[in-house]
C-alpha cells in the first residue's frame, strides 16, 4: 500500500478529551470551507436507495462534521430520516446538543460503538467521514466485511487522495498551520479555550497542522482500496469507487452496495 500510518495526537485514548472537542469542532468549519455537504449529498442519497431503511449511521462521527447539514438538505425529500451519531469515542457535549432537540431526528449515541461490531440489528447506511484513514488495514478491512456481512450499505469518504509523493506529506504542515491560524475565528462555537489555544498558548496548530499532514499520508488510495476489499465482493455485495472534484482537491470516495435490497 502506498499509505503509511504515522502516528496522530488524536487517535491516542490519553489525548485529553477536551482537546479532542476542539479538534473536531475545527475540522467540522474545515468540510465547511471544503463544501464536503454538497459533495457527499449526492453519494448519500445512493447510499440510502441501497436500503430499505430512513436511516444514516455515522460512524466514527466526532462532533457530526457535516453529517448533520448533509441530514437536514435531505429532510424535505425523506421527512422520516433518520440521523444515527456515534463513536468509539463519543463527543458528551455534541450528544447533549443533538440529543436535546427531539424534533430533529438526530442522536448521538453516548457509548462507544467499536465501527468494526455494528450490531446487525442497526440497519441502514452506513457512513464514515474522513475517519477511515485513522484505521490501520485489518481494522479498516474488518468494518467493511462487518457491513458486508451484515448486508448494509456503506460510504467511505476521505476529503484528499494521498496523491502526491508519500516523502512530502510532511510539507503540507506549515500550510495547515497557517490555515488553522487563519480559520479558527469561523469556528462555531467559538471558545475562550478554542481562542486561548490557538493564539496565545498555540497547542492547537500543532496538533491540528500536524495530524492534517499526517491523516493525507495515512489516506487510503483507489489503489489502497482495492487491496482492502479483495475477498469481500460476491453476486449479494459489491463495491464502487472513485475520486471527485471539490476544493481543497481530489476527494476520494468507496461505497458498498448490497444488490438485493
Amino acid at each position: 500500500m502506498k499509505r503509511i500510518h504515522l502516528f496522530e495526537f488524536e487517535d491516542q485514548p490519553w489525548f485529553p478529551d477536551w482537546l479532542r472537542v476542539l479538534m473536531t469542532r475545527y475540522i467540522s468549519r474545515f468540510h465547511r470551507i471544503l463544501d464536503s455537504a454538497s459533495i457527499m449529498k449526492p453519494l448519500i442519497e445512493k447510499g440510502l436507495s441501497l436500503t430499505k431503511e430512513n436511516v444514516i449511521i455515522d460512524l466514527c462521527s466526532g462532533n457530526g462534521g457535516p453529517m448533520p447539514e448533509i441530514f437536514h438538505s435531505l429532510k424535505n425529500k425523506r421527512p422520516e430520516l433518520q440521523l444515527l451519531l456515534s463513536d468509539l469515542y463519543p463527543n458528551l457535549k455534541a450528544a447533549e446538543k443533538f440529543n436535546s432537540d427531539k424534533v430533529n431526528n438526530i442522536q448521538y449515541l453516548t457509548t462507544s460503538l467499536d465501527a468494526t461490531k455494528v450490531s446487525p440489528e442497526i440497519r441502514g447506511l452506513r457512513t464514515m467521514v474522513s475517519s477511515m484513514h485513522h484505521m490501520k488495514p485489518d481494522i479498516a478491512r474488518a468494518i467493511l466485511s462487518n457491513a458486508k456481512d451484515s448486508h448494509q450499505p456503506i460510504l467511505i469518504y476521505e476529503i484528499s487522495d494521498n496523491s502526491p509523493p508519500i516523502f512530502l506529506w510532511w510539507l503540507a504542515i506549515p500550510f495547515a498551520l497557517i490555515a488553522t491560524l487563519i480559520l479558527t475565528p469561523a469556528v462555531r462555537p467559538l471558545t475562550w479555550q478554542q481562542l486561548v489555544f490557538t493564539y496565545l498558548i498555540p497547542i492547537l496548530p500543532l496538533f491540528i497542522a500536524w495530524d492534517g499532514a499526517v491523516s493525507n499520508a495515512r489516506t487510503y488510495t483507489l489503489e489502497d482500496m482495492n487491496q482492502l476489499i479483495d475477498g469481500l465482493s460476491d453476486e449479494n455485495y459489491i463495491w464502487e469507487m472513485g475520486k471527485l472534484n471539490g476544493k481543497g482537491g481530489k476527494k476520494l470516495y468507496l461505497m458498498g452496495k448490497p444488490q438485493k435490497v
